[in-house]
């Protein structure tokens, strides 16, 4: 699951062509019964594609949507992520509607964020208290047995299909050769703030309610009141399996709505945490460090990396990495008079750093590559004078955050 969307120059082939034409002509239908019309023919092209692993042909037709025509760029990329987080199944003669659901939280930390496999008492726990807080009673669940981290996810929509078939197989207890298998732990990084993904598949029989706030719209179902409870309850076993950790419990929900919310609640205490930690590292104070902001992109702000140098150095330590997500921040303008960045999103980041002690804050103008590292492929991040660097710690710093044990 891509954190931003990284625009590619590409030609295009058939079926992006098709779902170009598909979807601006849904863009600009003018009533429902034509808009289905449009979707059934979508849907059917998004089927094959997803079936087939050709993601490539998604992606291109997006891409050409995101600045060529807005509007049909937000109906397809609806339909994109309904297509691959949702399904419906046939068990002994019965059809069920399966989605793809993830409770995330946000943690933040001095040391490392564990990832990996749940405990089995940790995992009916956590199963039980869904059912008694989240999900409607008639829900079938099935959960991958693991706190996953965002490395860990599927980052096209045919991977996240794959994830939805077989959970949805695994919670219908239908036969299958195609198993739900753990993602690989060992190449997840060190954060100091970063999500973690409780995933899973529920599945009910067509046309009956998965969620509790379905019910009733009386208040004590709302969604306010099932994350309040969700929270509290899940609370101590979250703990258990994150020990030395800040957490922030979301409310759990469909696969892209819950990611997207989590990768949001996470830029700002990725912030936090990071300056929390470099005080430790450096044996610093806020106040003596310095924080260099730029928006990164190939033809437009795609995201902002902010630099932290001590105030005595150009050097880069340390850098985090907020992300926009679809269109957000897309439509901003790109103001040469306030160092060329959109004034919403850049002052909400300057006040985050300023609450938190830096007092020297520099926004660089106009519009940086997202450059990486070709060895280690760690993102750059600007220094005071506008180039995009490596974040090296000094060498007698404590710059490697410790296992919690």
């Amino acid at each position: 699951m891509a954190r931003s969307r990284i625009l590619r120059p590409t030609r295009h082939n058939r079926d992006a062509e098709r779902l170009i034409a598909l979807a601006t002509a849904l863009s600009a239908s003018g009533s429902r019964v034509e808009d289905r019309f449009w979707e059934r023919q979508i849907e059917a092209v998004l089927a094959k594609l997803l079936r087939s692993g050709q993601d490539n042909a998604l992606e291109i037709a997006l891409d050409h949507l995101l600045v060529a025509n807005a509007n049909a760029y937000e109906v397809l990329i609806e339909l994109c992520e309904t297509q691959s987080e949702s399904i419906v199944m046939e068990m002994d003669g019965q059809r069920y509607e399966v989605l793809l659901v993830v409770a995330p939280l946000a943690a933040w930390t001095r040391y490392q964020i564990p990832a990996g496999k749940i405990r089995p008492d940790a995992l009916e726990a956590l199963q039980a208290q869904l059912h008694g807080h989240v999900l409607a009673p008639n829900v079938r669940l099935a959960l991958a047995p693991a706190l996953l981290a965002i490395d860990q996810m599927p980052r096209t929509f045919s991977a996240t299909q794959q994830w939805l078939l077989r959970l949805g197989a695994q919670a219908l207890d239908k036969p299958t050769t195609q198993k739900f298998s753990l993602p690989d732990a060992e190449d997840v990084p060190g954060m100091l703030a970063d999500t973690r993904y409780l995933v899973g598949a529920i599945a009910v029989p067509e046309g009956e309610a998965m969620f509790r706030w379905q019910e009733s719209l009386d208040a004590s179902h709302s969604r306010a009141q099932c994350l309040e409870q969700w929270a509290r309850q899940s609370e101590p076993t979250f703990a258990a399996l994150l020990p030395g950790c800040g957490l922030e419990i979301l409310l759990p929900d469909a696969w892209y709505v819950a990611n997207r919310d989590a990768d949001r609640r996470v830029r700002p205490l990725a912030i936090r945490a990071a300056i929390t930690w470099l005080e430790t590292a450096l044996d610093t104070t806020p106040d003596q460090l310095r924080a260099v902001v730029a928006g990164c992109g190939e033809q437009q702000i795609d995201e902002y990396r902010i630099g932290f140098t001590q105030r005595n150095s150009n050097d880069v330590v340390y850098g985090c990495v907020w992300p926009l997500f679809g269109r957000e921040g897309a439509d901003d303008p790109v103001d040469e008079t306030e160092q060329g960045t959109p004034l919403d999103t850049v002052d909400q980041i300057v006040d985050l750093l300023r609450s938190n002690g830096i007092t020297e804050i520099r926004r660089l103008p106009g519009l940086l590559p997202p450059d990486f590292c070709e060895d280690c492929g760690a993102p750059y991040f600007p220094d005071p004078t506008g180039e995009m660097v490596h974040a090296e710690m000094p060498e007698d710093a404590e710059f490697t955050p410790p296992q919690f044990h």
